[in-house]
This record gives C-alpha cells, structure tokens and sequence, in this order.
C-alpha cells in the first residue's frame, strides 16, 4: 500500500515544491503526491512548510526538516503494513 502526502498549494508556491520534487523522484519511496487548492490549514501554511502524511499533520521549520519527518512517517507506516 502507497503512502499518501498531500500538499497545500499555497504552501508549495512559498516553501514545499522542492520536498514534492524529491518524494516524486526517490525510486525508494513507494507514495502518492499530492497537491490540493487548499488543506484547511492556513495559519500553519501561511507560517512553515507544512504537508499531510496519510492524514497526519506534520510541519518544520525548514523544507530539509520536513523532507525528514516525511519520510520517518513513511517509514512508520510501511512497518506497519509489512
């Protein structure tokens, strides 16, 4: 089963197309991507990158950070499924 990682896209025009560029092109990463007009997040969009990992809230400081904490949750949720 794919995880699923959803974008807000206001939040990608200000911090997060590089975090989607490297999830979209890591052959080790079994996910769907995707970028919706808007999450219902916005005081966190307008702030930090910020993304939805298989409906969890996961945000950083930094788009490096949050590339991070991504793919930590993937992580967690293949060991769940294996």
């Amino acid at each position: 089963m794919k995880a699923l990682v959803e974008f807000c896209s206001s939040n990608v025009i200000s911090y997060t197309k590089t975090v989607i560029d490297a999830l979209e092109n890591d052959p080790d990463l079994d996910v769907d991507v995707v970028e919706y007009g808007c999450l219902g997040h916005c005081g966190e969009c307008y702030m930090q990158p910020f993304a939805l990992v298989n409906g969890d809230f996961i945000t950083a400081e930094t788009t490096d950070s949050l590339l991070t904490l991504i793919k930590q949750k993937i992580q967690e949720f293949v060991k769940e499924w294996e």
